[in-house]
């Protein structure tokens, strides 16, 4: 079942994203934090917020994909088929609050390099496109 890869590849990608911001959030790599100019190293109040944020980030996303992992591993098909179905359109989400607040703040300087959210969109949307295909796929 080609989506059940699809996932796994998907599971991959966030688990390398939650071990860069459990274990490096200020790396520019991995989709952490880096990116945002206002994350620095200085011990103030609003560094130990955005630490804290990353964490809990990087903790709700360990807890999806522990779910996606054992759906994928122990389900049926047609519960792997809605899973993905629901999948991509949580990710979709992203486009709704989270992408014009980068955009903002990519045009604002806020944000290095300059175009992030552009590329951000980008890989997004290729996420959802190779899913969308692999349950195209899967159900021809």
């Amino acid at each position: 079942m080609i989506i059940r890869y699809a996932i796994g590849v998907f599971l991959l990608l966030e688990l390398l994203n939650v071990l860069a911001l459990y274990f490096n959030p200020g790396t520019r790599k991995g989709n952490a934090m880096g990116a945002f100019t206002a994350f620095g190293t200085e011990d103030t109040a609003a560094q130990r917020l955005h630490t804290y944020m990353a964490t809990w980030v990087a903790g709700s996303k360990l807890i999806f994909i522990g779910l996606l992992l054992v759906i994928i591993l122990f389900a049926s098909d047609t519960v792997v088929l809605y899973s993905l179905a629901v999948l991509i359109l949580t990710i979709l989400s992203y486009f709704w609050k989270l992408s014009p607040q980068i955009k903002d703040m990519d045009a604002r300087g806020e944000i290095a390099p300059a175009g992030y959210s552009r590329t951000l969109d980008m890989m997004i949307l290729m996420i959802v496109l190779v899913l969308a295909v692999a349950a195209i796929v899967e159900i021809l």
